[in-house]
């Protein structure tokens, strides 16, 4: 097997599509209310009858982005609305790290390239 990418289901896969655009630039793929990005792996999102309002458990799937300036990315991310989890830290021993919410209240982790 080979892990391949992550979907997201939403009760508005629209605002979540938009927040994603800004992110990440224009989907890959877009058609109706699915969305998808392509980099290492693929970020899908789109209409889930099952799904309503926010992320009960947000902690459960973390999404992580590579960035290459902490400090930008963080601002970038917080001037769309995301939500503040935590703010630019350095983790013990290992990278630096920042924890925001989308619009369905997802975590999204950014950091920096990890390296040893």
């Amino acid at each position: 097997m080979k892990f391949s990418g992550v979907m997201i289901g939403s009760e508005d896969p629209d605002r979540l599509g938009a927040f994603y655009t800004e992110v990440l630039g224009e989907p890959a793929w877009h058609e109706g209310t699915w969305y998808a990005w392509e980099g290492n792996a693929h970020l899908m999102l789109g209409a889930h009858s099952d799904v309503h309002s926010s992320n009960a458990t947000p902690q459960r799937i973390i999404l992580t982005f590579e960035v290459d300036d902490m400090d930008t990315a963080f601002k970038e991310l917080t001037a769309l609305g995301a939500g503040v989890i935590a703010e630019p830290y350095q983790a013990e021993g290992g990278p630096w790290l920042a924890t925001v919410t989308d619009p369905d209240g997802n975590y999204v982790q950014i950091s920096p390239p990890w390296v040893d």
